[in-house]
């Protein structure tokens, strides 16, 4: 009696078990993947907007405008980490004016008074300090430019710039800051114009920093 055939049928009969262990684990890898990217898609896609992170690009070089020109936003669009949440501003690429940081800086004023603002990431109950760099747009009225700081919606501090004796080639930038508390894992930092017209303040190198102890109001 031979025993070569039981034994080539339990080889096959493994080698076949082998096989759809395999492509089950083939199988089940592929819906993991498939149910991940199913949950992160949602999350990338909801309102379009970036996730939180440091904050950044106080200086407005993105997107890059055309050198001595300069691009409106209304609300709804984004200027690199910042939205625009109100009104309208206008992007000044190099060259149009002075600028004080880089090669890009906002006026708060597009065909309107506009508000723009930018979320990121804090630890809650650290202090933070908030330096800014003011200015206005000198070629048309009123002389006074104001507008004002939020952090999460309340008002922070209230600004204002004359114009009078301005050019755009000596802006006469002047600095600002605040500080706040954090009260959430992010914050969100807001510049409103208060005036009317299509000429603004302008904010330029904005910059926010963790502060211990922090000095100023």
């Amino acid at each position: 009696m031979s025993f070569a055939p039981t034994c080539a049928a339990r080889t096959a009969r493994t080698r076949a078990a082998r096989t759809r262990t395999a492509a089950v684990a083939v199988l089940l890898a592929g819906a993991t993947t498939l149910a991940t990217a199913a949950l992160a898609a949602p999350a990338q896609a909801a309102g379009g907007h970036r996730a939180a992170s440091r904050f950044d690009d106080g200086s407005f070089e993105t997107p890059k405008v055309p050198a001595n020109s300069f691009s409106e936003f209304n609300a709804g669009q984004s200027i690199g980490p910042w939205r625009v949440t109100a009104g309208s501003v206008d992007l000044l690429g190099a060259g149009f004016w002075q600028n004080a940081e880089g090669d890009q800086s906002l006026d708060l004023n597009g065909a309107d008074s506009g508000t723009v603002a930018q979320t990121f990431t804090t630890v809650p109950g650290a202090t933070y300090s908030v330096t800014y760099a003011l200015a206005g747009n000198s070629a048309g009225g009123p002389a006074v430019k104001t507008g004002k700081a939020e952090i999460d919606g309340q008002n922070f501090q209230d600004f204002s710039f004359d114009v009078t004796g301005k050019t755009f080639a000596a802006m006469g930038y002047v600095g600002r800051q605040f500080s706040f508390v954090a009260r959430n894992a992010t914050t969100t930092l807001a510049f409103a114009s208060t005036v009317r017209g299509a000429y603004g303040p302008v904010i330029d190198d904005v910059q926010v920093k963790e502060c211990k102890p922090c000095c100023g109001s």
